[in-house]
């Protein structure tokens, strides 16, 4: 199942961006770091004729990416059908801080985004179907797989994945204070970075859980 990872994606004419293509970049270092810290993508494909975007669980395992639905989904159905494969685009992005510059037309945000073009397959093999769903549970909270009952023939049954091997590429980030226009440096605006982070806060007990079972320490680290 593994491929060797390259040290850079070639880019492609899907992949190298019309504007701002001095923040593009290609190394799979940066590229795996991004997805690694995210839980949620959005996966884009043609449904009648018209494009859909839908919002799914996600986990990265060497060069694929595992993402989770319902065998009665859309999605999962057309990339299982006879002629397997769905054409999609995938897209992972975080907003690290919001950018405040004195014009209007100069606010941005500074983010770190992912997009991968390519065809999705169904995973029919039940071995690689379980370890999927290991990696989509562990990439919510590293080390819950094993702390957690595994899902039953039933379960499984009622669960699809999609694999997309990377391939088709890209990574776009910004970082750094506004843009401000020369002329306007005397403008008596406020300009600067409002930084932007994801935080856990104290976890919530099940109102039936047993008061014998302590809290794991996968969720009590820093």
């Amino acid at each position: 199942m593994e491929n060797a990872m390259p040290d850079v994606y070639e880019p492609t004419e899907r992949t190298v961006p019309t504007r701002a293509k001095e923040r593009a970049a290609y190394d799979h270092e940066l590229v795996h770091s991004i997805l690694d810290a995210a839980y949620v993508c959005h996966l884009g494909f043609v449904r009648d004729g018209a494009p859909v975007v839908l919002p799914t669980l996600y986990a990265r395992v060497d060069n694929h990416l595992y993402l989770h639905g319902s065998t009665g989904s859309r999605p999962l159905r057309m990339a299982g059908e006879p002629d397997p494969g769905l054409p999609v685009c995938v897209t992972v992005t975080h907003v690290d801080g919001l950018v405040l510059a004195r014009s209007a037309f100069h606010h941005s945000i500074n983010y770190r985004s992912v997009v991968a073009h390519g065809t999705a397959y169904q995973v029919t093999d039940p071995e690689e179907k379980r370890a999927a769903l290991d990696a989509l549970v562990d990439g919510v909270i590293a080390g819950r797989s094993a702390d957690s009952r595994p899902a039953n023939g039933k379960e499984l049954a009622a669960t699809a994945v999609l694999r997309l091997d990377l391939a088709e590429v890209s990574a776009k980030v910004r970082t750094g204070p506004p843009n401000d226009e020369p002329e306007d440096a005397m403008l008596p605006y406020w300009t600067g970075v409002l930084p932007l982070t994801t935080t856990y806060a104290e976890p919530i007990p099940a109102t039936d859980l047993d008061p014998s079972v302590r809290l794991p320490a996968y969720l009590t680290g820093p």
